[in-house]
């Protein structure tokens, strides 16, 4: 009669000693190589690896929540997922939370893409262009542009449809990220394949993490640095070359 007791306490005892799951953010706009998403899920990618390698090096459980890109900032505000990695601080300019933020783990390059290798236009001569772009993605060196009217958007949700959209010539020029424009390509036959005629803008990327004692946010800086140290940023993303 005394070993129902005992088992709750012990269930209760080994539950509580259990940690807490690592939340990783992911956008759904993203493309492979950065993460392949299917039916809502993460599947794999670049940025699976990182979440997967970061949460090994807690020892923590791992989730991935797929979200939308305008809601990515509001959920990391209202505690709902704990990191979000691929970010750059004048992302969450204005936001009224503290973050922690990674060492970079590589660096982000915007290129003005076209389907054809003609020679390289001026943005001076596109005025008035559709430019296909990603839905909720803001491009720095563009928004002036964007912002008159000398260039205008065609948003897609998720950059390889921006991509396709181009490749079936739905407009003449688009902005890719250069490892989605690569994984893209490799795909195509060279004759069909999407021409990069410049760098709009680079920067780096990070993790960042909500500066709460619910997370184990100093824990994530001191494992991002120690990958770095140890050289398994190139090591992941030489998987995806």
């Amino acid at each position: 009669m005394h070993l129902l007791p005992l088992v709750l306490s012990l269930f209760c005892a080994a539950s509580a000693a259990e940690p807490q799951p690592l939340r990783f953010a992911v956008s759904e706009s993203v493309a492979m190589p950065l993460m392949e998403i299917d039916n809502g899920e993460a599947r794999r990618g670049i940025l699976f690896d990182l979440h997967q390698r970061i949460a090994e090096r807690l020892q923590r459980p791992l989730q991935q929540r797929v979200v939308p890109r305008l809601r990515l900032r509001q959920l990391m505000d209202a505690g709902k997922v704990d990191v979000s990695c691929y970010v750059n601080p004048a992302w969450l300019a204005g936001s009224d939370r503290r973050y922690l933020w990674t060492v970079p783990f590589m660096t982000h390059r915007d290129l003005l893409v076209g389907h054809t290798p003609r020679p390289e236009p001026q943005l001076a001569h596109l005025k008035g262009e559709r430019i296909g772009t990603v839905l909720g993605y803001s491009y720095p060196a563009l928004e002036p542009l964007f912002r008159s009217g000398e260039l205008r958007r065609d948003d897609g949700r998720r950059q390889e449809w921006v991509l396709a959209k181009l490749a079936s010539r739905r407009y003449r020029y688009a902005l890719s990220n250069e490892l989605s424009l690569h994984w893209f390509n490799r795909q195509r036959p060279v004759a069909s394949r999407l021409w990069a005629f410049d760098e709009i803008d680079s920067y780096p990327v990070s993790c960042v993490v909500r500066d709460d004692p619910a997370v184990p946010g100093r824990q994530v800086l001191r494992a991002m640095r120690q990958m770095q140290q140890a050289g398994e940023f190139e090591t992941i993303l030489a998987r995806y070359r």
